[in-house]
């Protein structure tokens, strides 16, 4: 009796139980599908690099003896979608059972469960499996938080820390006295310690890609074919979690903030990727940086700050997602409207921090999580921008970027689209943080310090406008009430002019 396993593209893990022993009457299936590249516009790196990583899985599992049916995107027989190709599969084998990992997006998971009943009605058994990558379940966050009115990341965090025995001592206090050491993990690069250099592999895929451009796969973005760097599988991914231990992670905690046009990784750990497609566990993730405290080699808020965004962020907006879709994706409490500027695409804007942050992801798919929240985060919540719009666009350009963790991210953290379900403010900025914590400004045309006038920056007006429009929601907040004791000392020419200038920028938006 033949049985299908489904392996998805982010599943790229070859410890999972599956795979402990070979079944000559298993067939793993692994696949290309439109479905999955055209649902939003990716990045090509994106889908090159996905495509190469499960190319590479089947590969090795030909290679351990179990029997692998690969689609490959100019496949003839290729019907373009996940459940498409299982049905003709189905049919082709015989199979009488289908196995599938629980999926990560609200998005496949539903479709995969519709499927699911369709044949179970024509009697093939199909059951869905833990993918076992993550440290909680899907609802694990909405039952922490059972009762409460706001949810909390730290609350999540402190309990996991606990249940997994993570930077604890024997009585079960915090190592170094303290939950979080963010305070200390503020500070702007000063261009030493010197950037590492790039400790991730090149790959020539320029054949791979020749076929995905071939099959028609609408992209955007470098794909910088002939040298990829990102991780084809779980030997490469552990390399790069030995080099950023060794070589980043000591730093990672004082500059994990900082913006610059000196370096687009600095010591951040460009790790999300392989974890995303769970080429790494993350708890051999936050293992190893625990033993890199332990051993003296990095400093407890450096490492503290690291397994924060594994151990609680990571977990948590996960959490998050699954607690309040579907529907989550379609929010916009603040009913912004505003198409993406043109230079989304191109990366082509006067403003030195926004050319920075998007044509460094346009380049290379990746951009760290400051340059994601306060620069164009920032500036998208600003200008009003359409949050299903700047989700699509998150969504496709970023490397790591999959719906479970991007959603919360850029709806709830980023744009306060959901209300303050996830943000218990909305993250904006004036030039002044972007100015204490990055070295664009001295090189930027317009004037940091200025407000008004043709040179000024618009984030400064963009800045206040956003908090007089407003002001009926976010008056009552009481994280951000001094911006509205500053705004009661403005006079009313003041306010009119600042309005005026904002109402300028949004309307020569595209020449910024």
């Amino acid at each position: 009796m033949t049985t299908l396993r489904l392996i998805l593209g982010d599943q790229l893990n070859p410890q999972h139980s599956w795979l402990a022993e070979v079944h000559p009457d298993v067939v793993y299936v692994l696949m290309e599908v439109r479905s999955e590249t055209d649902y939003v516009q990716h990045h090509a790196q994106k889908i090159l690099a996905i495509f190469a990583g499960l190319r590479d899985m089947a590969r090795r599992l030909k290679e351990a003896g179990h029997r692998v049916r690969y689609v490959a995107i100019d496949d003839a027989s290729n019907r373009q979608s996940i459940t498409g190709n299982l049905s003709a599969l189905v049919a082709h084998y015989g199979a009488l059972r289908v196995a599938y990992q629980a999926p990560d997006e609200w998005r496949l998971d539903a479709e995969l469960a519709a499927w699911a009943r369709g044949q179970r009605a024509q009697g093939v058994v199909v059951e869905m499996v833990d993918s076992e990558h993550f440290l909680t379940t899907r609802d694990e966050a909405r039952a922490i938080f059972q009762g409460r009115t706001q949810w909390l990341m730290e609350h999540f965090y402190r309990q996991m820390r606990l249940r997994h025995g993570v930077l604890l001592e024997a009585d079960g206090k915090p190592s170094g006295g303290q939950w979080n050491f963010d305070h200390d993990n503020r500070k702007p690069w000063p261009g030493t310690p010197a950037e590492p250099a790039d400790w991730r592999t090149p790959h020539d895929h320029r054949a791979l890609w020749s076929t995905i451009e071939a099959a028609g796969v609408a992209h955007f973005g470098e794909p910088q074919a002939g040298t990829l760097a990102w991780p084809l599988n779980r030997e490469e991914a552990l390399q790069h979690l030995a080099a950023f231990v060794q070589h980043a992670l000591p730093h990672f905690g004082d500059f994990q903030d900082a913006l610059t046009h000196r370096g687009w990784r600095l010591f951040h750990s460009l790790l999300s990727f392989a974890l995303n497609t769970k080429m790494l566990n993350p708890r051999e993730v936050v293992g190893a940086a625990t033993a890199a405290w332990q051993a003296g080699h990095a400093p407890l808020p450096a490492v503290e700050g690291f397994i924060r965004q594994i151990l609680g962020w990571r977990e948590y907006v996960r959490g998050v997602y699954w607690a309040h879709m579907p529907g989550y994706t379609e929010r916009n409490q603040l009913g912004h409207t505003r198409p993406l500027p043109a230079w989304f695409w191109t990366g082509d804007t006067r403003m030195a921090c926004m050319k920075q942050a998007i044509g460094q992801s346009l380049r290379e798919a990746y951009a760290h999580h400051i340059q994601r929240l306060m620069v164009i985060g920032n500036f998208a919540l600003l200008a009003g921008l359409d949050p299903q719009a700047v989700h699509r666009w998150y969504l496709g350009v970023y490397i790591d970027a999959f719906e479970w963790v991007e959603a919360p991210n850029t709806l709830g953290m980023s744009q306060f689209a959901d209300g303050g379900q996830l943000a218990t403010k909305p993250y904006v900025s004036s030039a002044a943080y972007l100015h204490r914590m990055g070295d664009h400004c001295a090189g930027c045309p317009y004037d940091r310090k200025a407000r008004l006038g043709e040179n000024a920056c618009p984030f400064n007006a963009l800045y206040w406008d956003f908090h007089l429009r407003h002001e009926q929601t976010l008056r009552r907040n009481p994280r951000i009430g001094m911006v509205y004791k500053q705004i009661d000392r403005m006079t009313p020419d003041e306010r009119t002019a600042t309005q005026a200038q904002a109402t300028r920028w949004l309307a020569d938006i595209d020449t910024l």
